[in-house]
């Protein structure tokens, strides 16, 4: 992501967050991250988003949720850093919400590269070849 990009995300975010906080009344946390966590989460929730968010008691339940972890678990996660720590810690929000677009869109690309469809002009089926790495 470009420095621009980043600039134009921190925007985004902080308008989102303001218009949540005056008009719904969202209430985010105001206890910093390092009082309840550490670095090591950061590097384990970065790295295994789905195993990190399913053995820690990090906040579950809900269809969104569960939708989040199983499809987009990095989202889900600047999500619940949004939510938590955008008070106090929104330098590390931006981090997190960096970490969840770079990382999901990375993920998608390197699935698209490895299967490859081709397609039939006789019928609509789809003949998918795996690529070995």
């Amino acid at each position: 992501m470009s420095l621009f990009q980043i600039v134009i995300l921190f925007l985004v975010i902080t308008g989102a967050s303001s218009i949540l906080v005056n008009v719904f009344n969202v209430d985010y946390g105001t206890v910093s991250y390092w009082d309840n966590r550490g670095v090591f989460f950061l590097i384990f929730i970065t790295i295994f988003p789905r195993l990190t968010l399913f053995f820690s008691n990090v906040v579950s339940g809900g269809l969104l949720w569960w939708l989040g972890f199983i499809f987009a678990p990095r989202l889900l996660v600047a999500i619940l850093a949004t939510i938590a720590y955008w008070e106090t810690n929104p330098v590390l929000v931006m981090f997190s919400w960096i970490v969840a677009l770079s990382g999901e869109s990375t993920e998608k690309y390197a699935i698209k590269e490895r299967v490859v469809v081709y397609k039939r002009r006789s019928d609509d089926i789809e003949d998918v070849e795996y690529r070995k790495i």
